[in-house]
């Protein structure tokens, strides 16, 4: 059971730097995190939890109470908003969110989910991802269509939780239908799961003991990685990116390059290759987005080497990023981590 409660707050929390999957400035979240049945991902802290009866909390007055936090322009962008799940067909307080976001000019992804659905408007600046939860194709499909019908930008991102969204053949599916509808992202991100959520998630699971098993006494991270890689390679086979693409991400902005840093230490360090280099990269990371010049500007002016805390990898990485939009270094990272589960994978594929 879901209960509905009118609450005059709002959940907005700022981030200093970007962070996989979403890469936000700024979370704004007009809705209690459990909302969702029988399990209920938190978008911001990529935890999924169930419970028999839950209260959800819906924000009063949006837009004033984001007048009231204060908008600080171009550092606040760009903007998440989790609209996720059935709350938003009826209340449409992420809507008014990503509409206060465009009068302030801030870039904005607005996130939903398949029980919920797309706003009625939306402006250029706006992304729109839709979380693929629950993995219900026949929930998707009118809005990957309604996404595709409009012109919006759009992509999937895919909640990895085993088992309910690590099967191989139902994944293929959802592939097979992004391509009917040419998203920009087919992207996806790890999730935790409380003891709650697994007990609900074991449900799918019926008699398959050796699931059953391997669900509660299992490290379950190597599958989830695993099924990342392989999800990153259905991308790459009908032809879009493999990550949530934000707005503005063409601009040589300080944030996106610590995105192009992050995105691919991240990796690198889920693959267990170049660790110590990774690191170095995820500290890079923090320091661009710290900066107050313009990277571009340093680099016209000298080069990024000037820039003490700056490693020489990342400078040689976002040197080329910024003369180009392009690093042989990332790429290379990328196209390492595009690996098919069924080119060799372990018995617990489902």
């Amino acid at each position: 059971m879901i209960l509905y409660r009118k609450s005059p707050q709002l959940r907005v929390k700022r981030s200093a730097a970007p962070e996989p999957p979403f890469w936000q400035a700024t979370a704004v979240a007009p809705y209690g995190v459990r909302r969702g049945t029988p399990v209920a991902v938190d978008y911001l802290d990529l935890r999924a939890s169930a419970a028999g009866r839950m209260e959800v909390t819906v924000a009063e007055n949006v837009t004033a109470e984001l007048d009231r936090n204060g908008w600080r322009s171009r550092s606040d962008a760009p903007v998440l908003i989790d609209a996720s799940e059935f709350a938003e067909v009826v209340f449409r307080r992420g809507e008014e969110a990503l509409v206060a976001a465009g009068a302030a000019g801030l870039p904005a992804i607005l996130l939903v989910s398949s029980r919920g659905s797309l706003p009625d408007h939306s402006d250029a600046d706006a992304t729109i991802a839709i979380a693929a939860w629950p993995l219900d194709l026949a929930l998707l499909e009118p809005l990957f269509a309604a996404a595709h019908a409009r012109g919006i930008e759009w992509g999937i991102a895919v909640p990895v939780m085993y088992p309910a969204t690590t099967d191989l053949e139902a994944l293929q599916k959802l592939t097979e239908l992004a391509r009917q509808y040419e998203p920009r992202f087919l992207a996806s991100f790890a999730v935790e799961s409380d003891p709650a959520a697994k007990q609900a998630l074991a449900l799918s699971l019926a008699d398959d003991e050796e699931g059953w098993s391997f669900l509660f006494h299992s490290d379950l991270d190597p599958i989830q990685v695993a099924t990342e890689r392989h999800i990153a390679a259905l991308a790459s086979s009908i032809g879009v990116a493999d990550f949530v693409v934000p707005p503005r991400f063409e601009a040589k902005s300080n944030w996106n390059a610590a995105i192009v840093l992050t995105l691919t230490a991240s990796r690198m360090l889920a693959m267990d290759y170049e660790t110590e280099l990774a690191g170095m990269l995820a500290r890079s990371a923090r320091v661009v987005a710290d900066l107050d010049k313009p990277l571009t500007r340093v680099a016209e002016s000298a080069s990024l080497s000037i820039i003490e805390a700056l490693d020489d990898v990342s400078a040689d990485i976002l040197t080329d990023w910024i003369e180009s939009g392009r690093s042989p270094f990332v790429e290379s990272v990328n196209e390492r981590w595009k690996l098919r589960r069924d080119a060799g994978i372990d018995s617990h594929s489902s």
